[in-house]
């Protein structure tokens, strides 16, 4: 199954705001797309904050078995858009694929 990976970086002082609006924008993805997990990490060591939005999706139905699909990723760089100003520098989006584990 498809999982999303973002990454940027976030400046210290606009950090608090940020993180309200992220998890807020993850809140109300996970509500519209059923089975959607969303997760934010955070690695402080340096400035600016490098920040890390993962997302997952349980399987729900057979058509949600692929996991983040095309429609999936364009609604959470939709919803993403009202963060351009806090962030420094663009978002940058990697996509794996989870290894299922085969008979031994």
């Amino acid at each position: 199954m498809r999982e999303l990976f973002i990454w940027y970086r976030v400046p210290a002082a606009r950090a608090e705001a940020t993180r309200a609006a992220v998890l807020a924008m993850q809140r109300a993805l996970m509500t519209t797309w059923p089975g959607l997990e969303a997760r934010l990490l955070v690695r402080n060591q340096a400035e600016p904050q490098t920040w890390m939005e993962t997302y997952a999706r349980r399987v729900v139905s057979p058509a949600s078995n692929i996991g983040i699909d095309s429609t999936l990723e364009a609604a959470i760089e939709a919803a993403a858009r009202q963060l351009a100003e806090a962030i420094d520098g663009g978002r940058h989006a990697e996509v794996f694929d989870a290894v299922v584990p085969t008979g031994t």
